[in-house]
Parts: C-alpha cells; structure tokens; sequence
C-alpha cells in the first residue's frame, strides 16, 4: 500500500499543465455521469448539461498544451497524461451521452463502440509516432487523421437533432438504427486515417 508520502511524491511530480489535463478528465467523466442521470430521470437539463461539459473539456485541453509550452515541461507524464484525458473527454463521453439520446439498438450501440475505439487508436498511434515525427525538428508538425477533439461536430449535430424532437430512426431488412450514428461511424473513420494529414498549429 502507498504511504502518504508517496501520494504527496506524486503530485508534486505534476506539472503545472497537468492540472489542466486533469480538468480535461474532470469534465469527461462528470460528461458520464450527468448522462447516466438523464437516464435514470429523464431530466433534459442533464443531457444538456453533459453535452456542454464535453466543449468545457476542450478548453482544458487546449489550454494545458500552451502552458505546457509556456513554461517548457512538457514530457512522456504530460503526454500520456493528455491522452488519456482525450480518450475519456472526446471519446467515451461523446459515445455515452448519444447513447443516452436514444441511439440506442444493438447497431447503434456498435457504431458508437467503433467510434470509441477508433479514439482511442488513434491516441495510441499518435503517443508512438510523435517521437518519431519530432525527431528532427523538435515539433510534431501535423496529425494523422482528424484529432480526436473534432468529435465535438457530429456531438453538436446529434444535439441539435435531439432538441429538435428526431435522431431519425430507420429500419432496413429489420435491423433499426438511427441515422446519427453515421456521423461517428464517419469521425471514427477520419480518425484512424492514415492519408489523411492535418497541419499541427
């Protein structure tokens, strides 16, 4: 069992971006239980409220890197830190509260399981391959595949779907869906990438 010195060791450990990072996870996992709760209350408010959590996220996101930039210290910690904050906050969140929406069938459910995955791949990749892309220059100067945050667009467009009444459910050869879930399987997809080459600012 860790002593408490050990536990104080650890925070000091972090830098002051981490912080930041953690916020980042803070959000993604509230983003989850205030879905669940629309789930178990039927409370609109709490879908709402898990769906403007995931944005809030991003802002920690964006700003752990520039002060870790800022003060020079970002590192492996700080890295896998990120990732792993990301895989919750634009990952599993996004997935869990149009879940909640309704786009719910055994199809739907595999969809937003794609999705997930894909995220979190597509971290993987990117904590690999960056110490190979900055090798020479010190930076990683682009993305492979569309960063995992971009799943804020098909979140605000199922969003805007579900206010209006409608994720548009269909029915082919007997298997139900809703139209919606497309656009995970699309981000997913845009994701994992490989041709696909985004500049990094």
């Amino acid at each position: 069992m860790a002593t408490p010195r050990r536990h104080f060791s650890m925070i000091r450990g972090f830098h002051a971006a981490d912080f930041f990072t953690l916020l980042n996870g803070f959000c993604g996992i509230a983003a989850i239980f205030q879905a669940m709760e629309f789930l178990a209350t039927n409370e609109r408010r709490r879908l709402y409220v898990a769906a403007l959590l995931v944005p809030i996220a991003l802002v920690f996101d964006v700003l752990d890197g520039r002060i870790a930039r800022w003060r020079h210290s970002a590192g492996p910690m700080g890295r896998e830190l990120d990732s792993l904050a990301d895989v919750i906050s634009f990952g599993v969140a996004p997935a869990a509260i149009v879940f909640a929406a309704g786009a719910s069938t055994l199809l739907d459910q595999l969809v937003l399981l794609y999705f997930a995955l894909c995220g979190l791949s597509r971290l993987a990749r990117y904590n690999v391959t960056a110490e190979q892309m900055s090798a020479e220059t010190g930076k990683v100067t682009y993305f492979e595949g569309t960063p995992i945050p971009t799943s804020l667009v098909p979140l605000a467009l199922v969003m805007l779907a579900f206010v209006r009444g409608s994720l548009y459910p269909v029915d082919v050869g007997g298997v139900r869906f809703h139209l919606v879930v497309l656009l995970f399987l699309i981000s997913g997809s845009l994701m994992i990438s490989k041709t696909l080459r985004i500049p990094k600012p």
